[in-house]
């Protein structure tokens, strides 16, 4: 992974510096609470609902384990015992208290690790596949490229004030994991004729209020001009996009106000002024930053499966583990595998001091020493010989870190809700904690078969519930907690989003809709089919017939507030 050099760390702890004076003058007064408002977004601190929350960035996901040791002890320190990863990689700390917060990210700078626009309107953290640089369908490496583009929009100073916040991912495989086509840019690395790296470039997709995926707006852009084209974008996003309307402000609706055809013009226009300028890169610079992302020291190990045939056999817990949580590896004898954070009755992505310790001792043991988080909400070991799987499963079991439902129903992702975040309408863990318990059984879960559901507290969509194959969003209709399900959202190469089947449900009849939901599934699904394949098959009314029949038939009286339409849904 990336070290840090001279450069950076002093660029880091400068930045800490500036922070630590700018908390003593808010403290002192001198600057008031508006005033020091985009300063400490601008270093990840938010005052939330109960508490301050400091956001620390994982670029484009990757962990070492003296990292996972240093956010142990920010937790175990400073904050409740634990942390939270977030569907941007990120670590979120619940409750810090702000005086201390300097002194967080001081001792964090140690390992190589910030708050630097992990908020606020500038260039957030660079995403990316959780599986890059081991993925057996990779193409190209997004790494090098992703921490190059995180250089260059670390302080850049024409973006540090943008209309609203701006998210870049980039993934560099067959199938999509990175939701390119719903960020603010996405970027698909391929190989051009000349066996050159090459992007398509993606603008103005999102989700929040007003779900949109992305335009191509380039096709087989050369690696030398992937910043001067950015930075293109953004001049003309920075110049054209709306300040008068925090709802109207992101890139995707300048996209569709413009046209994708004139949008792209003005981009083109744009770039022609900084085309070949000074920010092209070099294939010094690319090989510069490439040479960080070496293979580790493989094993030369036998290829297939042969490497598990020494596992026990009949043991059907360890099977079940290996079918969900291990992926392929491009290295002959190699697997990569997802720690889950989805243990029943714990909330999705948090995970304990003891557990990151816990962890970064198997990412020294099993990994090479390196861990990444997911968006999914998962920790993942990217470099495990096969032949001691088994022996992974036996210690993470032992920590909680073994539930075997990746890609499976209560392999949700839910952002923290109305329990943590002060823009939430509803809550979230309890929901899905509800859903947790409802489908318990391994093998109900298994038979069921890929199944995603996530869960939004609000129209921001943290949770990424609009592309769900089962989505739940918190709606506040009269001051009450209710929650709005779209089906047939998906990630990947074919991503779009869900369809909402209806009116909204109180908190306790979501398990209930939810089973339902899954109960027109079994009832319609042919041999070998998953749920989109017979959502996409049937249709979405014979799921609505289902979940409000009882309400078709007067067995059951609507909430007050179904009777009208209210602005946030």
């Amino acid at each position: 992974m990336y070290r840090y050099d001279n450069h950076d760390f002093a660029l880091v702890r400068e930045r800490v510096a500036q922070f630590r004076d700018q908390v003593a003058r808010w403290q002192s007064g001198e600057l008031t609470d508006e005033e020091f408002r985009p300063l400490r977004l601008q270093n990840g601190l938010y005052i939330q609902r109960h508490a301050p929350m400091l956001r620390i960035a994982v670029p484009y996901a990757m962990l070492s384990s003296a990292q996972l040791r240093a956010l142990a002890h920010v937790a175990r320190t400073w904050d409740k015992g634990y942390g939270h990863f977030t569907t941007r990689h990120n670590m979120q700390f619940n409750w810090p208290k702000i005086e201390d917060c300097p002194d967080i990210l001081a001792y964090l700078a140690n390992v190589e690790m910030h708050a630097i626009q992990t908020s606020g309107n500038c260039i957030r953290n660079i995403t990316t596949d959780q599986f890059a640089g081991v993925a057996a369908d990779e193409i190209i490496d997004p790494r090098p490229l992703a921490e190059i583009l995180r250089q260059w929009s670390t302080f850049h100073p024409e973006f540090a004030f943008l209309p609203r916040k701006f998210k870049i991912a980039i993934s560099g495989t067959r199938e999509d994991r990175a939701l390119t086509w719903f960020h603010d840019v996405g970027l698909h690395l391929n190989l051009d004729a000349e066996g050159e790296p090459s992007f398509r470039v993606i603008v103005g997709g999102g989700l929040g209020r007003t779900p949109i995926r992305g335009e191509v707006v380039r096709e087989n852009l050369p690696w030398q001009h992937i910043l001067t084209y950015l930075e293109a974008i953004l001049r003309v996003y920075n110049l054209q996009g709306r300040r008068d309307n925090l709802y109207k402000a992101r890139i995707k609706i300048l996209v569709q106000a413009l046209g994708v055809d004139e949008f792209s013009r003005q981009v083109e226009a744009e770039w022609a002024h900084l085309k070949d300028g000074p920010a092209t890169l070099t294939r010094e610079e690319y090989e510069r930053v490439r040479a960080h992302f070496g293979a580790p020291a493989y094993k030369t190990l036998p290829a297939g499966q042969a490497g598990l045939q020494a596992q026990p056999a009949g043991d059907k817990a360890f099977a079940r583990w290996l079918a969900r949580c291990i992926a392929p590896h491009k290295v002959p004898g190699y697997a990569a595998v997802t720690l889950s954070l989805k243990a029943p009755g714990q909330p999705p992505g948090d995970i304990t001091a003891a557990q990151m310790e816990a962890a970064a001792q198997l990412a020294d043991e099993f990994s090479f020493g390196e861990a990444r988080s997911s968006h999914e909400q998962n920790l993942i070991l990217a470099d495990v010989e096969q032949s001691r799987l088994y022996e992974l499963w036996q210690a993470a079991k032992a920590l909680n870190l073994a539930t075997p439902s990746v890609g499976l129903l209560t392999d949700m992702i839910c952002c923290p809700g109305g329990d943590f975040c002060d823009l939430a309408n509803a809550k979230s863990i309890p929901i899905a904690n509800a859903i947790q318990a409802r489908f318990s059984d391994l093998d109900y879960l298994f038979d069921l078969g890929e199944l995603d559901l996530n869960i939004s507290g609000c129209m921001n969509a943290c949770g990424h519930h609009h592309v769900a194959h089962i989505g739940i969003l918190g709606v506040d209709k009269n001051d009450a907690e209710f929650y709005q399900i779209t089906l047939g959202g998906r990630q990947g190469s074919q991503a779009r989003t869900g369809k909402v089947i209806g009116p909204s449900f109180a908190a306790a009849e979501v398990p209930d809709a939810v089973e339902k939901i899954i109960g027109v599934y079994l009832a319609h699904r042919h041999p070998d089919e998953v749920f989109l394949d017979t959502f996409d098959r049937i249709g979405i009314e014979p799921f609505k017939d289902k979940v409000y029949e009882s309400r078709a038939h007067g067995k059951a009286r609507p909430h007050p507030a179904e009777q009208r339409t209210e602005q946030r849904t």
